[in-house]
């Protein structure tokens, strides 16, 4: 008996017997739709992570004081940091000896908790403002959804001029307010709004209830004796984040006056750090699916072994007919064997498209296109095939191992 023949008798089978098979093709269905669906998910939603962090700044890196001053109620009360601020001063002598093909920005947090005025509407005490520089947009990899960036006059000159988050203007102002022009208040100053930050949500990278302003403004309106500025260094290609990161180090220290058995008294962050850190959570999402669709599919072997022991016990005059047209043993047991891995398969099958158009739902949400896990794919489909052939395997042999007289005198 060929395979193609032992393929139909199993179909034959399935369908004698169909409400019990279907039972277990669900519990197959659904373990693969499980596995395949939420690793595809995780495929999608891990392409967006790396695509936004991409689009923030794969390319970039920062640093900044060690242990940057935390402030607490304004500008003026601080808590010392345990190593030296990077002065303004620094700052700019970086700038200018960083010679390293690349964008470098600096800015600084000038107010952590501030209160920002409009009319007789106000903020809590909670709104970051940042002083920046003309490059810290680009750099950052923010965006404005309404307005314009400061220029390099207004910078140089420390004008009265403002950026504005999403959340602050949600708080000062109406829906159909025009924003652009007024006038909002921070302390005893006064600024103009020119732009309008675009959303990026609340995440530990960039928030909406935040404000910006040109970074001399942010010295001389918001002055403290130990604040401390942030370099911000974007290179043309990811590639040469490390280099730039080796080359910016030994500038910054040969500033700071380190010696070369000193610790560097200042920070070097990459912006991968976080989506590394995203991902590896991303990790334990994925050996989760796996245990829990591998247990899944083991729970529906044991069912499958039961329909199977039943089918034998229900088909033993079949199986003596059989032996006494001539039909030998290995031929019963490769019988029995392939209808146990035709079911899996069909439900794997089943699992793998629905799991498939699932996680693709997750993808088409984030606009991530179309993914196939091919790995994953293949790996629960030669599972199922593992489950199948196993859970054939003690119903072929008792089948094959029937006394044929015996079996054609059973009712």
């Amino acid at each position: 008996m060929n395979l193609t023949e032992n393929i139909r008798l199993a179909l034959r089978a399935i369908r004698a017997n169909i409400l019990r098979t279907i039972l277990t093709l669900l519990i197959i269905t659904f373990g693969i739709t499980a596995l395949i669906g939420i690793l595809t998910a995780t495929e999608g939603i891990k392409t967006k992570m790396l695509s936004s962090f991409t689009e923030m700044g794969s390319n970039t890196f920062t640093i900044k004081n060690q242990n940057q001053v935390r402030r607490e109620g304004g500008p003026h009360r601080h808590k010392k940091s345990q190593n030296p601020v990077i002065t303004m001063q620094q700052a700019k002598q970086f700038k200018e000896n960083f010679l390293f093909p690349s964008v470098v920005s600096i800015a600084n947090v000038a107010d952590e908790n501030a209160i920002v005025k409009y009319q007789s509407k106000k903020t809590n005490p909670n709104v970051k403002m940042f002083g920046i520089d003309e490059d810290y947009l680009k750099v950052a990899g923010q965006n404005l959804e309404e307005g314009r960036n400061f220029s390099k006059t207004e910078i140089e000159n420390g004008s009265d001029v403002i950026l504005v988050g999403k959340d602050v203007i949600a708080k000062l102002f109406e829906p159909y307010d025009t924003v652009l022009g007024r006038l909002i208040s921070i302390g005893n100053k006064k600024f103009k709004i020119t732009g309008i930050l675009a959303s990026k949500g609340a995440s530990q990278i960039a928030n909406d209830n935040q404000v910006m302003i040109p970074l001399e403004n942010a010295r001389w309106s918001f002055p403290s004796d130990n604040i401390s500025y942030s370099l911000n260094i974007m290179v043309a290609d990811p590639k040469d984040v490390d280099l730039a990161i080796d080359e910016a180090t030994g500038v910054l220290r040969s500033i700071r006056h380190l010696r070369l058995n000193d610790e560097n008294d200042f920070d070097l962050g990459k912006s991968e750090r976080l989506a590394d850190q995203i991902l590896d959570q991303l990790k334990y999402v994925k050996i989760a699916t796996v245990v829990i669709g591998i247990l899944t599919l083991i729970g529906a072997g044991i069912g499958l072994m039961n329909i199977m022991l039943v089918s034998v016990n229900e088909r033993t005059r079949e199986i003596g007919v059989s032996k006494a047209l001539g039909a030998t043993k290995k031929a019963i047991r490769l019988q029995f064997l392939i209808e146990a891995i035709v079911i899996c398969q069909i439900g794997g099958v089943m699992g793998i498209i629905l799991g498939i158009a699932i996680g693709n739902m997750v993808g088409l949400f984030l606009k991530t296109g179309f993914i196939f896990p091919y790995v994953w794919v293949l790996g629960g489909w030669l599972f199922t095939f593992v489950v199948g052939l196993a859970a054939g395997i003690y119903p072929a042999i008792k089948a094959a191992s029937l006394n044929p007289v015996e079996a054609l005198r059973h009712e």
